[in-house]
């Protein structure tokens, strides 16, 4: 197709960089905007907070990535990040009941978020006619006089011309506080405070640690708001994740997160956290509300503008959705430019966004909604889905086809009406007869080669 002109970006963060990717079939220049140093090799920045914490990349989100970019998943592993089957290679002890496992084709990589980041930077910045502009902060927007377009983006002294502008700047984007400036209504915003808390610290593997798993994770759960992952990632280095909601705050220090992991239904990361020696600090963090803002029910809003990834809905981290609906925000975008017309772009990437957030949003929200503290509408759809899902888990101890059900929704691969499906549902009623025994705090798992006393 024709070249659309010059588009901008503002951001270089995952966000950013897969809308640039997307853009760059288009646009003959894209530009890409951002207010941090941008480091060359696989290191955490400033710019990116949540950067040293643990990140897990879902499933269908390493498809979308390898759609964007074919061969990166072939390059993160040659830079040492190891594929995991999410089924086979990781221990679930969802609600305290350890899920069955099996070979699966839920692939995902062992990564940190820089190593990640860089890999894709690399892939966008190879790509012709993109720029990236490092230490340059967009101020606000230029408009046609009527401003019903957006015309371009004002930087300190200079301002950028473009067809097309993208706002990537994540949680604190600015874009609510351009459009009220311009004379726009604000989006509507659902926004769910969780009040989660974490804390990430990396250590060494030593031989024969947490066995020849890749992983393992156990939920927050009504009464028991802490949770934990230990996941692989390269350089030979686990990372751990300490989690708690509702004000619920992991400690840093080498005692309290032993003490921590130890209350914890995970015996794989008591074993870490008291045995591995520290490859890192512990790095704290804090995620008060999940936001999703609706910019698909504005009636108006400027051509020659977007907003994309977390401006659009920002997810509770614990469930590591979003850079896969980035990703596929990003193939959404792409599909529109190449296809067909920019005429009414917002509209339809708005719409087609809001579809692709709506599973993730009710994952997280329904399954934060089990908390009493947490406030929201609970109604009989939610509190159902939920005492179901409970079953489930419960079921899934010795039936895999019910943990692999499981874990196509959390992953994004089917949506989450699949686990209501008749076959599925039939094994979950048969499950409610199986009453699995829960797994004990880590703090109180007897050790079968440490010596008893007489």
């Amino acid at each position: 197709m024709a070249s659309l002109g010059t588009a901008v970006v503002i951001g270089a963060s995952m966000g950013g960089l897969l809308a640039a990717r997307a853009l760059s079939e288009a646009y003959e220049k894209v530009v890409i905007v951002d207010r941090d140093t941008l480091p060359d090799l696989a290191a955490a920045r400033r710019g990116v907070p949540q950067g040293r914490q643990l990140h897990v990349l879902l499933s269908q989100g390493r498809k979308a990535l390898e759609e964007l970019f074919p061969g990166l998943t072939g390059e993160l592993q040659r830079a040492g990040a190891p594929l995991v089957d999410l089924h086979h290679d990781v221990n679930w002890h969802n609600d305290g009941y350890l899920m069955r496992g099996a070979p699966s084709p839920l692939l995902a990589l062992g990564l940190s978020r820089p190593l990640l980041e860089h890999g894709v930077r690399q892939r966008v910045t190879a790509l012709p006619g993109v720029e990236i502009r490092h230490q340059t902060e967009v101020l606000g927007l230029t408009t046609s006089p009527d401003r019903r377009r957006v015309t371009g983006v004002r930087l300190s002294g200079e301002t950028i011309e473009a067809d097309l502008v993208v706002d990537a700047g994540g949680r604190a984007c600015r874009s609510p506080v351009w459009l009220d400036e311009l004379g726009y209504d604000r989006p509507a915003e659902e926004q769910v405070r969780v009040g989660v808390t974490y804390v990430t610290r990396t250590y060494r593997r030593h031989p024969g640690l947490i066995g020849d798993r890749s992983g393992a994770i156990t939920n927050a759960m009504p009464g028991s708001p802490r949770a934990g992952i230990v996941a692989v990632m390269e350089d030979g280095r686990l990372a751990v994740a300490l989690s708690g909601m509702l004000g619920e705050q992991p400690p840093t220090d080498d005692a309290g997160m032993a003490e921590f992991a130890g209350t914890l239904p995970l015996p794989e990361l008591a074993e870490v956290v008291g045995t591995a020696e520290p490859a890192s600090d512990a790095v704290l963090m804090r995620f008060p509300t999940s936001v999703r803002r609706r910019y698909e029910r504005l009636r108006r809003f400027p051509d020659g503008y977007l907003v994309v990834a977390d401006g659009l809905c920002s997810f509770n981290p614990i469930y590591g959705q979003g850079i896969t609906v980035a990703a596929l925000e990003a193939l959404l975008l792409r599909q529109l430019i190449t296809t067909g017309t920019t005429d009414r772009l917002a509209r339809r990437f708005f719409r087609g966004a809001a579809r692709l957030i709506d599973a993730p949003w009710s994952i997280a929200v329904g399954t934060d909604l089990r908390f009493a503290e947490v406030e929201g509408r609970r109604g009989l759809k939610v509190r159902f889905v939920n005492a179901y899902v409970h079953r489930l888990h419960m079921a899934a101890t010795a039936d895999a086809v019910l943990g692999a059900a499981f874990l196509r929704v959390l992953n994004l691969v089917d949506p989450p009406t699949a686990l209501l499906a008749p076959g599925i549902a039939l094994r979950v009623l048969r499950g409610f007869f199986h009453r699995p025994v829960p797994t004990p705090p880590a703090a109180i798992v007897p050790d079968p080669v440490a010596p008893r006393l007489p």
